[in-house]
């Protein structure tokens, strides 16, 4: 033990010098301030899969990469409900009497951001033009291109399946596509007028113009980075990439030939009052850089916040406890620290997916009706999401043209009596199948940390009980896409967040014509309910088209391709130094108008984190005994001590 004991003796002495240089002020602080600069600070999960905006197809990816590019509309900032505006568009589309040609003149005197690609000008960026979207608008449509977003314009624009069908001939052949082939509904009729004809109507298209996948992209850059385009995003938007470490931290600067744009001076009722029209008329962005922190676990993350490190953030099932009250409101902690609490209903349907090519799960009915019906939805609302979501029982959202709050799906509420028979019913009479072996399904998740893995395990837990075996696989974002895409997972749990504010956004999601690689992952194809989504999505919001809505629903509700978990409601926190923070369902470049009191949170920052030197003088004393009390050890105790 003697020698142990000596051991510790350097040891113990570096640690009293370490709290002594703590007491000198050694920072820790993961965000240190950028002099002179404005920065918002946020962290994410993991890294996005790549910044190419045809595969813009998750949030993560689709967020950072509507910072960079500009499409022609945009939804306005604090308007609700949700008004399109024009970006890079002068005005909104000019729409022709049948509603199949749409006439949209360009911004002049916009420009891409400067970059190396452009060696005609010297790294200078050149001005945007019609032509920009026609090639945007074909990179979405070339399959070689992996387009996450093919399935917006799929089979709507005259001449563009066409050229996506000879795109999947020449990726098969490894020939590239030629891009100055004509397409007959997809012009340039001049330098900034561009013409775009349909097949049918499709009153969404407007939306579609909204998206990143059909934002401007300048052909110069993909040429000059080839397959490295996906890391070298050149855009027009208020931002543009300055650092990008993988696994580690990505930063966005402010693009400095940004157009001039301004901040909204009208809103909705309250915005004044909450400050949301203080920084009116002035120029965007507001801020210098954005810095994201990429870390994989939610602890952190929070602990970044409370320390002031990060403006905003959410909550996590684990946390909430500790910032709202049972009354769903701030705890007494947060209030005192000026923290500000929004909440609202978010536009999303969360679901457990069956892959409906599967020769298990995806050919016995009644085998997915069972599982529903074992689903403990309200149990997980209760431990995962402490209150926070509304039990979903079918594709269309609150909020949302379509929905109705009244209907009940019959295989959606938990009974595990029902789900047994109907187990029974599907061949599989407690869980044993004709070969006499026990039922087992492969369940698929796309994110590696506790929260997803917990998800994972309550719904082995549920059919456990009901009498199947699950087999739990861990995927990363990108791996979990890529199997999806290629239609690779036989039971599976995803969301889906509106694109845009019209049901067809998420009926969409169980239309034929749009299975995978298209976001139909679970490759449902019926052919009645793709003639009413045909009939449907032409439609204006009337109460004809509610009835077929509904029809659809309970033709996905009998055939049971999902289930149905939940719709969330948002929580989310932010400091008082950050500013015109107000959500938006919808994905965009909304960091533009995000602005921090730079010296207020730097105030707050040294007040919370303060060292507590009272503490620190206690431990270094303690630490310096107990340093000399060994050191006396190592040289001999005194005649007549006690010895260990």
């Amino acid at each position: 033990m003697r020698e142990l004991a000596f051991k510790w003796v350097p040891a113990l002495g570096a640690a009293a010098l370490l709290c002594t240089v703590l007491l000198a002020g050694c920072s820790n602080d993961p965000y240190p301030p950028a002099e002179g600069k404005k920065v918002v600070y946020g962290t994410v999960g993991e890294d996005p899969h790549g910044l190419d905006p045809v595969q813009a197809g998750d949030t993560l990816s689709g967020g950072i990469i509507a910072q960079i590019y500009d499409s022609l509309y945009e939804y306005h900032y604090l308007k609700r409900p949700y008004e399109l505006k024009p970006c890079l568009a002068e005005s909104l589309p000019q729409v022709s009497d049948d509603g199949l040609t749409y006439t949209i003149r360009i911004k002049k005197g916009v420009y891409f951001q400067d970059d190396p690609c452009f060696t005609k000008t010297g790294g200078r960026g050149r001005e945007v033009t019609a032509e920009d979207f026609v090639y945007a608008i074909k990179r979405l449509a070339d399959h070689a291109n992996d387009p996450r977003g093919w399935w917006l314009l799929a089979g709507k624009v005259i001449g563009l399946d066409e050229f996506h069908e000879e795109s999947v001939d020449r990726a098969a052949a490894e020939e590239e596509m030629d891009y100055g082939q004509p397409i007959e509904g997809l012009k340039a009729l001049d330098l900034y007028t561009l013409q775009i004809r349909l097949k049918e109507r499709f009153p969404q298209l407007k939306y579609a113009l909204e998206m990143s996948y059909t934002a401007a992209v300048a052909g110069e850059a993909v040429k000059y980075y080839g397959e490295e385009f996906v890391n070298h995003p050149v855009g027009t938007g208020p931002f543009r990439l300055k650092e990008w470490r993988k696994r580690w931290k990505l930063v966005l600067e402010r693009n400095p030939t940004y157009r001039e744009e301004f901040y909204p001076d009208e809103g909705e009722p309250g915005d004044a009052e909450a400050g949301l029209l203080d920084a009116a008329g002035s120029k965007l962005p507001l801020v210098d850089e954005v810095h994201y922190t990429i870390i994989g676990d939610a602890q952190p993350s929070w602990i970044y916040f409370k320390q002031g490190y990060r403006g905003g953030s959410g909550i996590s099932k684990d946390h909430f406890a500790e910032a709202i009250t049972l009354n769903k409101e701030l705890t007494d902690e947060f209030k005192r620290k000026g923290v500000r609490l929004t909440k609202f209903p978010e536009m999303v349907v969360y679901y457990v997916a069956f892959n409906m090519t599967d020769p298990v799960v995806g050919t016995n009915r009644k085998l997915r009706q069972a599982m529903s019906l074992a689903y403990d939805t309200e149990w997980r609302i209760e431990h995962f999401d402490n209150g926070r979501s509304i039990s979903a029982q079918g594709p269309v959202p609150p909020g949302m043209f379509g929905y109705d709050p009244d209907f009940r799906n019959p295989y959606k509420q938990f009974d595990l009596e029902r789900a047994r028979r109907k187990l029974a019913e599907a061949g599989y009479p407690g869980g044993i199948g004709p070969d006499g072996h026990r039922l087992k399904v492969t369940y698929d998740i796309g994110r590696p940390g506790p929260a997803a893995r917990q998800f994972a395990l309550a719904f082995a837990n549920d059919m456990e009980k009901l009498g199947i075996d699950v087999d739990v696989v861990t995927n990363t974002w990108a791996e979990f896409l890529r199997k999806t895409h290629e239609g690779r997972l036989q039971v599976f749990s995803v969301g889906w967040i509106l694109d845009y504010p019209d049901p067809e956004n998420f009926l969409q999601l169980l239309y034929g014509p749009n299975k995978a690689p298209g976001p139909n992952a679970s490759a449902y194809d019926n052919p009645e309910f793709n003639r009413l989504f045909e009939q449907m999505k032409a439609m204006e919001d009337t109460p004809e088209r509610l009835e077929i809505i509904r029809r659809m629903v309970d033709i996905v509700v009998e055939d049971a391709v999902w289930i149905p978990s939940t719709h969330s409601v948002s929580y989310i926190l932010h400091h008082r130094w950050v500013k015109n923070s107000k959500p938006h369902a919808m994905t965009g470049g909304y960091l533009k108008y995000s602005d921090v009191d730079v010296e207020l949170r730097e105030r707050l920052r040294r007040q919370w984190n303060r060292p507590n030197y009272k503490a620190l003088l206690m431990l270094a004393g303690a630490l310096a005994l107990v340093a000399l009390l060994l050191a006396a050890f190592k040289r001999g105790w005194p005649a007549g001590s006690v010895r260990p």
